[in-house]
């Protein structure tokens, strides 16, 4: 069980009644977290922040609410995302289609902010480009490895057409050498060199490695790409990924490769190849 897990113990289809207004304030939502979401007394709520209120086409009637759950637990801060739907002055956190077993709870994400789209985060493609593509990825993950390189591939070759904005998001549970990888994928990007975060998605080392000099000599092999272990456990670099973690929690990202198409999630992955 994850420490997100533990933390919220989230209940089925907790319900509670609120006004009948679009979006309750923070107070009720407050209300609703404690009493139905988060059963960890360990676990303080400070507050809920309303990221985004949405529809869904299949949904008429209902108000989508995308928040993050402003929680405190031993002496840390923590930003988890939570999704609440909201009709007739009921509240719930899940909502399934008794005939498709579709929890819609599964197919929503927030929109892009226009924030994300910055210089810092752009990897391939130019930034006027007609079409904006968002990553949040891990180089180690199989299925990364067989679509995100294909990604750079179609915004290297049509770069007025497809700016891709790439985010890491290493899942260090099951692949821990992603760790030290990541942070040299994002020093060579700041250096100029985009090509060799693309050549570490074919990397060939365990995933489970951690000592940081052979990793580094795995990279210089596979890549030609040089750093020292100093540069890459900078301050500066190891903020920057916790940034870009922090990020993929607000836009309730929970998996690898989360992709966004001109602000949209593209469940499927593979909408990048219509934009070419």
């Amino acid at each position: 069980m994850s420490l997100m897990s533990k933390l919220l113990m989230s209940t089925a289809l907790a319900t509670v009644a609120l006004n009948a207004t679009a979006v309750p304030d923070t107070k009720k939502l407050v209300k609703y977290v404690k009493k139905n979401v988060v059963k960890n007394p360990q676990v303080k709520i400070k507050g809920v922040t309303v990221l985004e209120s949405k529809t869904h086409k299949d949904l008429p009637g209902w108000n989508i609410l995308l928040t993050t759950m402003d929680l405190e637990y031993q002496g840390k801060e923590i930003n988890a995302p939570e999704i609440m739907f909201i009709k007739d002055g009921l509240i719930t956190g899940q909502l399934v289609d008794l005939k498709t077993g579709n929890n819609y709870r599964n197919n929503i994400k927030p929109s892009v902010p226009n924030a994300y789209y910055d210089d810092a985060h752009l990897l391939f493609g130019n930034k006027d480009a007609k079409h904006k593509v968002l990553i949040f990825s891990d180089p180690l993950c199989p299925f990364c490895q067989e679509i995100v390189p294909e990604i750079f591939k179609a915004a290297k070759e049509n770069p007025k057409k497809i700016a891709v904005y790439y985010y890491h998001l290493p899942l260090l549970r099951i692949h821990p050498a992603s760790d030290v990888v990541t942070r040299v994928m994002h020093v060579a990007q700041h250096e100029g060199k985009a090509d060799v975060v693309a050549k570490l998605y074919s990397l060939k080392i365990d995933a489970k490695e951690t000592n940081t000099t052979k990793i580094l000599a795995a990279v210089k092999a596979h890549t030609g790409y040089s750093i020292s272990a100093e540069k890459v456990d900078a301050k500066a670099v190891k903020e920057a990924l916790k940034a870009d973690e922090k990020a993929a929690g607000k836009m309730m990202v929970n998996g690898t490769p989360t992709i966004y198409i001109d602000g949209v999630w593209d469940k499927m992955r593979d909408g990048y190849k219509k934009l070419y």
